[in-house]
């Protein structure tokens, strides 16, 4: 197999509204809502650095102004922020935001990181070869998403088969994934089992902490987790 270089840059996605998050969202964007004492987003900012990907991409939505009023240019915690604003009630979806954002990340392979997960997954050694479009962590199915996403076997991610795991929001994607595609709002599934189906996607199976942090329950739980 391709050796895997190391990534440099990494986007997260905070563009979504917490819609399952009500109240808690109505003047707060999900990403800056604390746990454990820091916003949740911050949590993915400190791991970023402590791995040594320092160059940021972070893009938002719902009260975004928010969120660069809170981080500035990250120079605070050792890493340096852009920002791809797509403005309130512009929803793209994950695939439209990250084709929105390609510009600012380099022409490179780039990690992925949904804001709304916590987990404890080691980012500085994610990779992806040479002749992949994706490279997923992938996790035991949670109760609230019991069927999973995709069949894991040998390395490699299929779209059909059993037994399946459920996609952590954490990835690396090649900008050759969003070839073709045109600006605008589209889901990102449908490109990656399109690249499954072409035998272009990698993935690996975390067994530890992992939390969908979607509604203010899971949110309480993983404060009171991390408070222990």
């Amino acid at each position: 197999m391709s050796q895997k270089p190391a990534i440099s840059i990494a986007m997260i996605l905070a563009a979504g509204r917490g819609e399952r998050m009500r109240p808690l969202t109505h003047h707060t964007p999900k990403p800056l809502l604390p746990v454990a004492g820091k916003p949740l987003i911050l949590w993915h900012i400190e791991r970023l650095a402590q791995a040594g990907i320092l160059d940021l991409v972070i893009n938002h939505a719902h009260l975004g102004e928010q969120i660069e009023d809170a981080l500035g240019d990250g120079s605070a915690w050792g890493v340096h922020i852009r920002y791809s604003a797509e403005g309130e009630g512009r929803a793209l979806e994950t695939g439209g935001g990250i084709f929105r954002a390609l510009p600012l990340l380099d022409h490179q392979p780039f990690l992925v990181i949904n804001a709304d997960v916590w987990c404890d997954v080691g980012l500085g050694r994610l990779g992806l070869a040479a002749s992949d479009l994706a490279h997923l962590v992938m996790v035991d199915n949670p109760a609230h998403h019991p069927e999973g996403d995709f069949h894991l076997a040998r390395g490699r991610l299929h779209v059909q088969g059993q037994p399946r795991l459920t996609y952590s929001g954490i990835g690396v994607y090649s900008p050759d994934l969003f070839a073709g595609c045109e600006a605008g709002a589209f889901p990102l599934a449908p490109l990656l089992r399109e690249a499954m189906t072409a035998g272009r996607v990698s993935g690996e199976h975390h067994r530890g902490p992992w939390v969908d942090v979607g509604t203010p329950q899971r949110l309480a739980e993983l404060e009171r987790t991390l408070r222990k």
